[in-house]
């Protein structure tokens, strides 16, 4: 289209220009050669035979044109910007050929020219010289347009090209990592591993961040629960390797409940992923001076290796969360807007047909508002699942506050009496963990309410990263009374505690009820599942 509209409007040109330099006889025949040298071009401007054939006979037509004219007055001459802007237009792998081959026919047509002008005719070829240089001009800017063109056109799916091969590199990388897995603890685990390899280390930690100025504890290494410093800011050891880059030492303890013992040995090491500090790797002895350079070399080596593969995780996990948030907030949408609409339409439906009855059917309106009732039922059901699927962590409540904000809203609707126990420190598991423990909590807190028949919901949060404690109890009727969504329910989440690699108990409460208790990063072996009282 591009190349037809410069023909048509060149041709309209220097057919207006012929009418007004020589005759209609003369300008009708050489237009008439011009319209039939036009055809290739026209019709297969981009064929590496044709186009170029087009080219040659549009600027042949315009050598002879101008040449049989008695005074040479070039009225054909601004035609030689359609061989040149159209080999710029046509686009292809041909262009740079076509474009190239247009200009030497250019030059050629403008030295023809010249010879033929002889000496009485350098008006004429510096007329010729500047068509030519005009025409070089416009194929310029044409060819410039079209690549303009072509980038606004192509550039929308690159996104989406980048980003389908990032995740297909992911998945080659995820089968290659130790355990088969982005999980970011797991990886954090195994660069401790590694790490205690060489260097002495009766505590150690990988830190990342957490948003804001805070740091959380991806993985630990310890006999018992260490209360380690996760702030950036304040001026301390932590501080210092993230924003410098650099490992650090200090003979003052990372953990807060240590802070007052004797001298021990503090390494700090950063993990820098290209120029981005993913997180920190922390060790510490109770052996003053330690760690020797050659250690924290080897040490750094380690870092290195993993702090890509860290990131890697890190990013697939805030990915996977987002995807996985948008998805629940779609599947509301969807309830809320068809299933729950459709349900309060039939409960209107009933209430209006309860009041058509005749007051003689007792019958028929006792079934009726039997009906009304199971279909209240089903709408409270949905408006909870509703709440529960748009549950999330608060970046600034914390899980705690999550938990108790869903014991609170599920025992008003169910006439439980909700006894909460609450007590978080200010540091902050990772996003994805704090997800996974909010659904163990909602689902068992679910079962109580649906299953258990209980009077009474007991709930406690201890969070203390990188420990954490869930436990809901009821006084109902025990796991056995459980129907099959029950039974399914905790095999959710037992995998859900699988995932964070926590240990999920189910044992019976006495005199009655149920109890479960999810523990994450306990000193017992973590990933174990009771649930031998399961059926």
């Amino acid at each position: 289209m591009p190349t037809l509209l410069l023909r048509l409007s060149m041709f309209l040109v220097v057919a207006g220009l012929g009418l007004a330099a020589t005759g209609w006889w003369h300008t009708l025949t050489w237009c008439a050669l011009l319209a039939a040298a036009n055809v290739p071009g026209t019709l297969a401007p981009a064929h590496p035979v044709i186009g170029r054939l087009g080219r040659v006979a549009e600027v042949a037509v315009v050598v002879l044109g101008t040449a049989s004219s008695d005074h040479l007055d070039g009225w054909l001459l601004p035609f030689l910007t359609v061989p040149l802007g159209g080999a710029a237009l046509f686009g292809g792998r041909r262009v740079k050929e076509g474009l190239g081959e247009a200009l030497a026919l250019a030059l050629l047509t403008a030295a023809g020219l010249g010879l033929l002008a002889g000496d009485g005719g350098e008006d004429f070829w510096v007329t010729a010289l500047e068509w030519l240089v005009l025409a070089g001009l416009f194929a310029v800017t044409a060819s410039w347009l079209r690549k303009a063109l072509q980038a606004s056109t192509t550039s929308a799916p690159q996104p989406y090209e980048e980003a389908t091969a990032l995740l297909t590199q992911l998945r080659a990388v995820a089968r290659q990592l130790p355990g088969g897995t982005l999980d970011p603890g797991g990886i954090a685990t195994h660069l401790l591993d590694e790490v205690r390899n060489h260097v002495p280390a009766e505590r150690s930690a990988v830190l990342t961040g957490g948003g804001g100025d805070r740091l959380v504890i991806l993985a630990q290494n310890a006999p018992d629960r260490v209360d380690w410093e996760t702030s950036l800011n304040t001026d301390g050891t932590l501080a210092d390797a993230w924003a410098s880059q650099q490992s650090q030492t200090s003979a003052r303890s990372l953990s807060r409940s240590r802070s007052s013992v004797g001298a021990v040995s503090v390494l700090v090491v950063p993990l820098v992923a290209g120029v981005r500090t993913v997180g920190l790797v922390v060790c510490e002895t109770d052996q003053p001076g330690a760690y020797t350079a050659e250690m924290i070399a080897e040490v750094a080596d380690a870092a290195a290796s993993g702090a890509l593969r860290l990131e890697t995780a890190l990013l697939f996990d805030e990915v996977r969360s987002l995807a996985t948030t948008e998805e629940r907030q779609r599947l509301a949408r969807e309830i809320h807007d068809g299933v729950a609409q459709e349900l309060a339409m039939v409960g209107y439906g009933i209430d209006n047909a309860l009041g058509l009855l005749p007051p003689h059917a007792t019958e028929a309106a006792g079934e009726l508002k039997d009906l009304r009732t199971e279909v209240t039922r089903l709408i409270t059901e949905l408006r909870l699942s509703l709440f529960e699927l748009r549950s999330e962590v608060d970046r600034h409540g914390g899980l705690t506050a999550a938990i108790a904000d869903y014991a609170r809203t599920v025992g008003a609707s169910a006439g439980l009496r909700v006894h909460l126990s609450l007590d978080e420190s200010t540091a902050r598991l990772p996003a994805a963990t704090e997800a996974e423990l909010l659904r163990i909590a909602q689902e068992s807190i679910t079962n109580a309410r649906k299953h258990a028949r209980a009077d009474n919901l007991w709930v406690t949060c201890e969070v203390d990263p990188p420990y954490a404690r869930i436990e809901v109890s009821d006084d109902g009727r025990g796991i056995a009374g459980s129907g099959a969504d029950g039974r399914y329910g905790l095999t959710i989440m037992s995998e859900r505690a699988e995932r964070i690699r926590a240990s999920l108990e189910i044992r019976p409460r006495e005199p009655h009820g149920t109890t479960v208790a999810v523990i994450l990063a306990a000193p017992t072996a973590r990933g174990s599942v009771n649930t031998a009282n399961k059926e």
